[in-house]
Protein backbone atom coordinates (compact mmCIF):
# COMPACT_ATOMS: atom_id res chain seq x y z
CA UNK A 1 0.00 0.00 0.00
CA UNK A 2 1.90 3.60 -1.14
CA UNK A 3 1.29 5.99 1.44
CA UNK A 4 3.89 8.09 0.73
CA UNK A 5 1.31 11.20 1.32
CA UNK A 6 0.40 10.04 4.65
CA UNK A 7 3.91 10.29 5.29
CA UNK A 8 5.27 13.52 4.04
CA UNK A 9 2.10 14.91 5.65
CA UNK A 10 3.17 13.30 8.65
CA UNK A 11 6.64 14.30 8.61
CA UNK A 12 5.31 18.34 7.94
CA UNK A 13 2.82 17.88 10.96
CA UNK A 14 5.10 16.87 13.38
CA UNK A 15 7.06 20.43 13.38
CA UNK A 16 4.20 22.44 14.07
CA UNK A 17 2.11 20.21 15.96
CA UNK A 18 2.93 17.97 19.48
CA UNK A 19 3.53 14.41 17.62
CA UNK A 20 1.84 15.84 14.49
CA UNK A 21 -1.48 15.05 15.71
CA UNK A 22 -4.33 16.97 17.91
CA UNK A 23 -5.40 14.21 20.10
CA UNK A 24 -2.84 11.57 20.66
CA UNK A 25 -4.17 8.48 19.77
CA UNK A 26 -4.35 9.90 16.23
CA UNK A 27 -0.45 9.38 16.56
CA UNK A 28 -0.50 5.98 16.04
CA UNK A 29 1.89 5.26 19.22
CA UNK A 30 -0.55 2.33 19.78
CA UNK A 31 0.37 0.60 17.42
CA UNK A 32 3.38 1.92 15.49
CA UNK A 33 3.67 2.89 12.06
CA UNK A 34 2.45 6.50 10.13
CA UNK A 35 -1.28 7.57 10.77
CA UNK A 36 -3.08 7.83 7.49
CA UNK A 37 -4.77 11.67 6.30
CA UNK A 38 -7.78 11.08 5.65
CA UNK A 39 -9.13 13.38 2.87
CA UNK A 40 -12.85 12.40 2.69
CA UNK A 41 -15.18 9.84 4.08
CA UNK A 42 -18.85 8.77 2.78
CA UNK A 43 -20.79 6.35 4.73
CA UNK A 44 -18.46 2.85 5.61
CA UNK A 45 -15.66 4.18 3.35
CA UNK A 46 -11.72 6.65 4.44
CA UNK A 47 -10.28 7.95 1.62
CA UNK A 48 -6.56 9.02 2.67
CA UNK A 49 -4.40 11.26 0.64
CA UNK A 50 -2.66 8.49 -1.35
CA UNK A 51 -6.23 7.32 -2.66
CA UNK A 52 -6.23 4.21 -0.49
CA UNK A 53 -9.60 3.36 0.71
CA UNK A 54 -10.79 1.59 4.01
CA UNK A 55 -13.68 0.23 5.77
CA UNK A 56 -13.93 2.25 8.91
CA UNK A 57 -15.51 0.88 12.31
CA UNK A 58 -13.81 3.88 14.35
CA UNK A 59 -16.63 6.06 13.04
CA UNK A 60 -15.00 8.92 14.36
CA UNK A 61 -14.96 7.29 17.68
CA UNK A 62 -18.69 6.54 17.87
CA UNK A 63 -20.59 9.25 16.94
CA UNK A 64 -21.57 8.35 13.15
CA UNK A 65 -24.16 5.99 14.22
CA UNK A 66 -25.50 6.20 10.52
CA UNK A 67 -22.13 6.57 8.99
CA UNK A 68 -20.32 9.23 7.25
CA UNK A 69 -22.13 12.24 5.54
CA UNK A 70 -25.52 10.73 6.37
CA UNK A 71 -27.54 12.22 4.20
CA UNK A 72 -30.74 13.57 6.38
CA UNK A 73 -27.86 15.10 8.79
CA UNK A 74 -26.01 16.30 5.53
CA UNK A 75 -29.00 18.20 4.67
CA UNK A 76 -29.88 19.74 8.10
CA UNK A 77 -26.00 21.13 8.18
CA UNK A 78 -26.44 22.73 5.21
CA UNK A 79 -29.94 24.56 5.76
CA UNK A 80 -28.09 26.00 8.99
CA UNK A 81 -24.85 26.99 7.26
CA UNK A 82 -27.25 28.83 4.71
CA UNK A 83 -28.70 30.65 8.27
CA UNK A 84 -25.43 31.30 9.59
CA UNK A 85 -22.56 29.55 11.39
CA UNK A 86 -22.43 31.35 14.72
CA UNK A 87 -24.48 34.02 16.91
CA UNK A 88 -23.12 34.00 20.07
CA UNK A 89 -27.00 34.52 21.45
CA UNK A 90 -29.76 33.09 21.97
CA UNK A 91 -31.31 31.00 19.20
CA UNK A 92 -34.64 28.58 18.97
CA UNK A 93 -32.23 25.66 17.66
CA UNK A 94 -30.74 24.62 20.99
CA UNK A 95 -34.38 25.35 21.93
CA UNK A 96 -36.14 22.80 19.97
CA UNK A 97 -33.05 19.68 20.62
CA UNK A 98 -33.32 20.83 24.50
CA UNK A 99 -36.94 20.21 24.10
CA UNK A 100 -36.72 16.73 22.59
CA UNK A 101 -33.82 15.36 24.73
CA UNK A 102 -36.63 16.18 27.59
CA UNK A 103 -39.22 14.90 26.49
CA UNK A 104 -38.04 11.39 25.51
CA UNK A 105 -34.94 11.08 28.40
CA UNK A 106 -37.68 11.32 31.35
CA UNK A 107 -34.23 11.51 34.16
CA UNK A 108 -33.08 14.93 32.59
CA UNK A 109 -35.26 17.66 33.58
CA UNK A 110 -33.03 20.45 32.78
CA UNK A 111 -29.88 20.47 30.21
CA UNK A 112 -27.12 22.30 29.30
CA UNK A 113 -24.68 22.51 25.68
CA UNK A 114 -21.37 22.99 25.82
CA UNK A 115 -18.82 22.00 22.93
CA UNK A 116 -16.98 18.77 24.28
CA UNK A 117 -17.49 15.74 26.55
CA UNK A 118 -14.60 17.14 28.43
CA UNK A 119 -16.42 20.05 29.08
CA UNK A 120 -19.52 18.36 30.06
CA UNK A 121 -17.82 16.45 32.64
CA UNK A 122 -15.61 19.39 34.37
CA UNK A 123 -19.13 21.61 34.58
CA UNK A 124 -21.00 18.24 36.08
CA UNK A 125 -18.56 17.54 38.30
CA UNK A 126 -18.52 21.68 39.93
CA UNK A 127 -22.75 21.66 39.85
CA UNK A 128 -21.91 18.58 42.41
CA UNK A 129 -19.54 20.24 44.29
CA UNK A 130 -21.76 23.58 44.16
CA UNK A 131 -24.84 21.28 45.27
CA UNK A 132 -23.63 19.28 47.83
CA UNK A 133 -20.74 22.18 49.31
CA UNK A 134 -18.66 18.68 49.09
CA UNK A 135 -14.86 18.13 47.85
CA UNK A 136 -13.61 14.83 47.14
CA UNK A 137 -14.74 12.97 44.29
CA UNK A 138 -15.06 9.78 43.50
CA UNK A 139 -14.07 7.80 39.84
CA UNK A 140 -12.99 4.71 38.70
CA UNK A 141 -9.85 2.63 37.52
CA UNK A 142 -10.46 2.08 34.01
CA UNK A 143 -12.73 4.97 33.19
CA UNK A 144 -12.02 7.39 30.94
CA UNK A 145 -13.57 11.41 31.53
CA UNK A 146 -12.09 13.50 29.49
CA UNK A 147 -9.04 15.57 30.33
CA UNK A 148 -10.32 16.91 33.67
CA UNK A 149 -7.54 17.86 36.07
CA UNK A 150 -9.03 16.24 38.69
CA UNK A 151 -10.09 12.92 37.20
CA UNK A 152 -7.06 12.43 35.02
CA UNK A 153 -5.41 10.33 37.58
CA UNK A 154 -4.52 6.74 38.93
CA UNK A 155 -5.13 4.68 41.50
CA UNK A 156 -2.90 4.40 44.43
CA UNK A 157 -1.78 1.13 46.01
CA UNK A 158 -5.12 0.27 47.96
CA UNK A 159 -8.62 -0.26 46.49
CA UNK A 160 -9.68 2.90 47.62
CA UNK A 161 -6.82 4.81 47.96
CA UNK A 162 -6.81 8.84 46.86
CA UNK A 163 -5.13 8.68 43.48
CA UNK A 164 -1.69 10.22 42.63
CA UNK A 165 -1.68 11.98 39.43
CA UNK A 166 -1.78 10.62 36.15
CA UNK A 167 -0.34 13.59 33.37
CA UNK A 168 2.51 15.76 34.10
CA UNK A 169 0.44 19.56 34.72
CA UNK A 170 -2.22 18.03 37.51
CA UNK A 171 -0.91 18.76 41.13
CA UNK A 172 -0.81 16.26 44.15
CA UNK A 173 -3.55 18.52 45.43
CA UNK A 174 -5.94 18.51 42.89
CA UNK A 175 -5.31 14.99 42.75
CA UNK A 176 -5.62 14.40 46.61
CA UNK A 177 -9.25 15.13 45.89
CA UNK A 178 -10.31 11.90 43.71
CA UNK A 179 -10.80 9.18 45.21
CA UNK A 180 -10.44 6.02 42.77
CA UNK A 181 -12.02 2.26 43.37
CA UNK A 182 -11.70 -0.53 40.76
CA UNK A 183 -14.40 -1.51 38.53
CA UNK A 184 -16.51 -4.64 39.64
CA UNK A 185 -15.77 -4.42 42.94
CA UNK A 186 -18.86 -4.52 45.57
CA UNK A 187 -16.55 -4.83 48.59
CA UNK A 188 -13.95 -2.20 48.23
CA UNK A 189 -16.89 0.05 46.42
CA UNK A 190 -18.77 -0.60 50.28
CA UNK A 191 -15.00 -0.11 52.03
CA UNK A 192 -14.88 3.93 49.80
CA UNK A 193 -18.07 4.99 51.15
CA UNK A 194 -17.53 3.55 54.42
CA UNK A 195 -14.54 5.95 54.73
CA UNK A 196 -15.30 8.73 53.15
CA UNK A 197 -19.06 9.04 52.01
CA UNK A 198 -19.88 12.30 54.02
CA UNK A 199 -17.23 13.87 52.06
CA UNK A 200 -18.12 12.92 48.51
CA UNK A 201 -19.59 15.63 46.42
CA UNK A 202 -19.94 12.74 42.99
CA UNK A 203 -19.24 9.39 41.96
CA UNK A 204 -19.14 9.81 38.44
CA UNK A 205 -18.88 6.60 36.35
CA UNK A 206 -18.99 5.54 32.74
CA UNK A 207 -21.76 2.89 33.17
CA UNK A 208 -20.31 1.32 29.85
CA UNK A 209 -16.74 1.34 30.32
CA UNK A 210 -15.25 2.29 26.68
CA UNK A 211 -12.09 3.86 26.90
CA UNK A 212 -9.78 1.39 28.37
CA UNK A 213 -11.27 -2.03 26.82
CA UNK A 214 -15.28 -2.39 26.58
CA UNK A 215 -15.48 -3.29 30.38
CA UNK A 216 -18.85 -4.63 30.91
CA UNK A 217 -19.84 -4.23 34.56
CA UNK A 218 -22.72 -6.32 35.87
CA UNK A 219 -26.19 -4.73 36.58
CA UNK A 220 -25.29 -5.17 40.47
CA UNK A 221 -22.58 -3.48 40.67
CA UNK A 222 -23.78 -0.71 39.39
CA UNK A 223 -27.14 -0.93 41.24
CA UNK A 224 -24.95 -0.98 44.48
CA UNK A 225 -23.17 2.34 43.42
CA UNK A 226 -26.37 3.89 43.32
CA UNK A 227 -27.64 2.72 46.37
CA UNK A 228 -24.72 4.28 48.31
CA UNK A 229 -24.74 7.62 46.62
CA UNK A 230 -28.55 7.82 47.43
CA UNK A 231 -27.41 6.86 51.22
CA UNK A 232 -24.82 9.20 51.49
CA UNK A 233 -26.16 12.31 49.99
CA UNK A 234 -23.56 11.82 47.02
CA UNK A 235 -24.31 13.28 43.41
CA UNK A 236 -24.21 9.88 41.06
CA UNK A 237 -22.93 10.97 37.58
CA UNK A 238 -23.31 9.07 34.28
CA UNK A 239 -20.87 9.59 31.94
CA UNK A 240 -22.46 8.53 28.25
CA UNK A 241 -20.56 10.20 25.91
CA UNK A 242 -19.99 6.69 24.63
CA UNK A 243 -22.94 4.73 25.67
CA UNK A 244 -25.91 7.60 25.25
CA UNK A 245 -27.76 7.71 21.92
CA UNK A 246 -25.51 4.46 20.90
CA UNK A 247 -26.98 1.60 22.95
CA UNK A 248 -30.23 2.63 23.45
CA UNK A 249 -32.23 6.08 23.09
CA UNK A 250 -31.58 6.74 27.06
CA UNK A 251 -28.28 5.32 27.37
CA UNK A 252 -26.98 2.74 29.68
CA UNK A 253 -29.58 4.37 31.87
CA UNK A 254 -32.40 3.32 30.38
CA UNK A 255 -30.95 -0.16 30.10
CA UNK A 256 -29.83 -0.52 33.66
CA UNK A 257 -33.13 1.08 34.40
CA UNK A 258 -31.16 3.17 37.07
CA UNK A 259 -31.63 6.66 37.18
CA UNK A 260 -28.33 9.56 37.61
CA UNK A 261 -28.47 12.95 39.19
CA UNK A 262 -26.88 13.97 36.45
CA UNK A 263 -26.14 12.19 33.01
CA UNK A 264 -22.87 13.82 30.50
CA UNK A 265 -23.45 13.72 26.70
CA UNK A 266 -21.26 14.12 23.56
CA UNK A 267 -20.18 12.12 20.28
CA UNK A 268 -23.71 11.68 19.05
CA UNK A 269 -25.51 14.46 20.30
CA UNK A 270 -23.67 16.37 17.74
CA UNK A 271 -23.93 14.03 15.04
CA UNK A 272 -20.31 14.02 14.04
CA UNK A 273 -20.12 18.25 14.80
CA UNK A 274 -18.34 19.07 18.18
CA UNK A 275 -20.67 18.80 20.88
CA UNK A 276 -20.85 17.95 24.48
CA UNK A 277 -23.78 18.46 27.33
CA UNK A 278 -24.30 17.55 30.87
CA UNK A 279 -28.18 17.39 32.12
CA UNK A 280 -30.52 16.04 35.05
CA UNK A 281 -32.37 17.36 38.09
CA UNK A 282 -33.71 20.44 38.19
CA UNK A 283 -32.85 20.84 41.73
CA UNK A 284 -28.91 20.52 40.74
CA UNK A 285 -29.33 22.26 37.53
CA UNK A 286 -30.74 25.16 38.84
CA UNK A 287 -27.42 25.84 40.48
CA UNK A 288 -25.68 26.76 37.04
CA UNK A 289 -25.00 30.16 35.95
CA UNK A 290 -27.72 32.64 35.28
CA UNK A 291 -29.60 31.01 37.85
CA UNK A 292 -27.56 29.66 40.22
CA UNK A 293 -24.21 30.37 41.37
CA UNK A 294 -22.14 27.54 39.53
CA UNK A 295 -20.23 29.26 36.67
CA UNK A 296 -20.16 28.21 33.46
CA UNK A 297 -19.68 29.58 29.88
CA UNK A 298 -19.55 29.24 26.42
CA UNK A 299 -19.01 31.60 23.24
CA UNK A 300 -19.37 28.25 20.86
CA UNK A 301 -21.55 26.32 23.21
CA UNK A 302 -25.06 25.61 21.43
CA UNK A 303 -23.57 26.38 17.88
CA UNK A 304 -26.15 26.68 15.60
CA UNK A 305 -24.53 24.46 13.34
CA UNK A 306 -23.85 21.52 15.81
CA UNK A 307 -27.02 22.18 17.38
CA UNK A 308 -28.89 21.50 13.86
CA UNK A 309 -26.98 18.55 13.15
CA UNK A 310 -27.35 16.60 16.47
CA UNK A 311 -30.72 17.42 16.45
CA UNK A 312 -31.84 15.66 13.09
CA UNK A 313 -29.32 12.98 14.34
CA UNK A 314 -31.64 12.46 17.14
CA UNK A 315 -34.67 12.86 15.26
CA UNK A 316 -33.36 9.76 12.91
CA UNK A 317 -32.70 7.91 15.96
CA UNK A 318 -36.29 8.34 17.34
CA UNK A 319 -37.64 7.38 14.03
CA UNK A 320 -35.49 4.68 12.97
CA UNK A 321 -34.44 3.16 16.24
CA UNK A 322 -32.13 1.15 14.94
CA UNK A 323 -30.50 -0.37 18.08
CA UNK A 324 -31.69 -4.24 17.62
CA UNK A 325 -30.31 -4.82 13.76
CA UNK A 326 -27.50 -3.25 15.13
CA UNK A 327 -26.98 -5.42 17.74
CA UNK A 328 -27.76 -8.15 15.99
CA UNK A 329 -25.58 -7.91 13.22
CA UNK A 330 -22.72 -6.68 15.96
CA UNK A 331 -23.53 -10.04 17.75
CA UNK A 332 -22.74 -11.84 14.13
CA UNK A 333 -19.56 -10.34 12.70
CA UNK A 334 -18.23 -11.12 16.26
CA UNK A 335 -18.90 -14.65 16.21
CA UNK A 336 -17.92 -15.05 12.90
CA UNK A 337 -14.71 -13.35 13.32
CA UNK A 338 -14.14 -15.18 16.67
CA UNK A 339 -14.61 -18.26 14.29
CA UNK A 340 -12.05 -17.32 12.13
CA UNK A 341 -9.37 -16.59 14.97
CA UNK A 342 -9.80 -19.74 16.66
CA UNK A 343 -9.09 -21.47 13.63
CA UNK A 344 -6.16 -19.60 12.01
CA UNK A 345 -4.63 -17.65 15.26
CA UNK A 346 -1.71 -18.80 17.22
CA UNK A 347 -3.52 -17.31 20.91
CA UNK A 348 -6.78 -17.15 22.48
CA UNK A 349 -8.41 -14.68 21.40
CA UNK A 350 -12.35 -13.39 21.27
CA UNK A 351 -14.62 -10.05 20.99
CA UNK A 352 -16.60 -8.28 23.86
CA UNK A 353 -19.07 -6.67 22.65
CA UNK A 354 -22.64 -4.94 23.61
CA UNK A 355 -24.83 -3.31 21.31
CA UNK A 356 -23.31 -2.23 18.26
CA UNK A 357 -19.74 -1.40 20.20
CA UNK A 358 -16.94 -4.09 20.15
CA UNK A 359 -13.65 -4.80 21.48
CA UNK A 360 -10.88 -7.26 20.23
CA UNK A 361 -9.51 -9.36 23.29
CA UNK A 362 -5.73 -10.91 22.42
CA UNK A 363 -4.58 -13.93 23.87
CA UNK A 364 -7.49 -14.55 26.34
CA UNK A 365 -10.29 -17.26 26.03
CA UNK A 366 -13.42 -16.54 25.28
CA UNK A 367 -15.07 -17.30 28.25
CA UNK A 368 -13.17 -15.34 30.27
CA UNK A 369 -15.08 -11.30 30.37
CA UNK A 370 -13.14 -8.92 31.10
CA UNK A 371 -14.75 -6.07 33.12
CA UNK A 372 -11.44 -4.40 34.90
CA UNK A 373 -8.76 -3.07 34.08
CA UNK A 374 -5.95 -5.95 35.70
CA UNK A 375 -7.63 -8.44 33.78
CA UNK A 376 -6.88 -7.28 30.65
CA UNK A 377 -3.85 -9.66 28.95
CA UNK A 378 -0.39 -8.10 29.12
CA UNK A 379 0.03 -9.30 25.29
CA UNK A 380 -2.66 -7.20 24.59
CA UNK A 381 -0.96 -4.22 22.61
CA UNK A 382 1.47 -5.85 20.82
CA UNK A 383 -0.51 -9.04 19.40
CA UNK A 384 -3.55 -6.16 18.70
CA UNK A 385 -0.77 -4.01 16.51
CA UNK A 386 0.07 -6.81 14.30
CA UNK A 387 -3.39 -7.64 13.43
CA UNK A 388 -4.42 -3.60 13.00
CA UNK A 389 -1.51 -3.61 10.19
CA UNK A 390 -2.58 -6.19 8.78
CA UNK A 391 -5.85 -5.14 8.21
CA UNK A 392 -4.84 -1.43 7.44
CA UNK A 393 -2.80 -2.89 5.01
CA UNK A 394 -5.53 -4.73 3.78
CA UNK A 395 -7.95 -1.36 3.49
CA UNK A 396 -9.79 -2.06 7.12
CA UNK A 397 -9.74 0.70 9.70
CA UNK A 398 -9.50 0.15 13.14
CA UNK A 399 -8.94 2.47 15.58
CA UNK A 400 -5.19 2.41 16.21
CA UNK A 401 -5.22 0.74 20.09
CA UNK A 402 -5.36 -1.78 21.68
CA UNK A 403 -7.42 -0.50 24.33
CA UNK A 404 -10.48 1.09 22.08
CA UNK A 405 -13.47 0.02 20.77
CA UNK A 406 -14.67 -0.56 17.14
CA UNK A 407 -18.31 0.62 16.31
CA UNK A 408 -20.76 -0.65 13.95
CA UNK A 409 -22.90 1.76 11.85
CA UNK A 410 -26.42 1.55 9.85
CA UNK A 411 -24.28 1.80 6.63
CA UNK A 412 -22.40 -0.97 7.31
CA UNK A 413 -24.13 -3.83 5.43
CA UNK A 414 -23.64 -7.67 6.27
CA UNK A 415 -21.67 -7.15 2.52
CA UNK A 416 -19.40 -5.30 3.90
CA UNK A 417 -18.49 -7.09 6.81
CA UNK A 418 -18.17 -10.65 4.93
CA UNK A 419 -15.60 -8.70 3.04
CA UNK A 420 -13.80 -7.75 5.90
CA UNK A 421 -14.29 -10.91 7.58
CA UNK A 422 -12.18 -12.67 4.36
CA UNK A 423 -9.57 -10.07 5.02
CA UNK A 424 -9.09 -11.18 8.50
CA UNK A 425 -8.63 -14.93 7.54
CA UNK A 426 -5.78 -13.55 5.43
CA UNK A 427 -4.63 -11.39 7.85
CA UNK A 428 -4.68 -13.77 10.58
CA UNK A 429 -2.68 -16.52 8.35
CA UNK A 430 -0.34 -14.39 8.03
CA UNK A 431 -0.09 -13.71 11.51
CA UNK A 432 0.39 -16.87 12.20
CA UNK A 433 3.18 -17.67 9.65
CA UNK A 434 4.79 -14.68 11.13
CA UNK A 435 4.24 -16.49 14.36
CA UNK A 436 5.54 -19.49 13.49
CA UNK A 437 8.95 -17.97 12.33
Amino acid sequence: MNIQNSEKLFERAKKVSPGGVHSPVRGFRGVGGTPRFIESAKGVTLKDADGNEYIDFCMSWGPLLFGHQDPDISEAVKLALGRGWSYGTAERYSLEFAETLTQKIPFIDEIRFVSSGTEAVMSALRVARGFTGRTKILKFDGCYHGHVDSLLVRAGSGLAEMASPDSAGVSPQTAAETLVCPLDDELALESCFASYGPELAAAIIEPLPANNGLLIQKQSFLEKLSQLCKKNGTVLIFDEVISGFRVALGGMAEISHIKPDLVTYGKIIGGGFPVGAYGGRRELMNQVAPVGAVYQAGTLSANPVAMSAGHAMINKIIRENPYAKLAELTEWFCAELEKRAAQHLPYPSHLQRFGSLFWSVCNSPSSEIIRRQDQIPAQQKPLFADFFHAMLNRGVYFAPSGYEVGFLSTAHTKAHLEQVLSLASDAMIEIAKHEHR
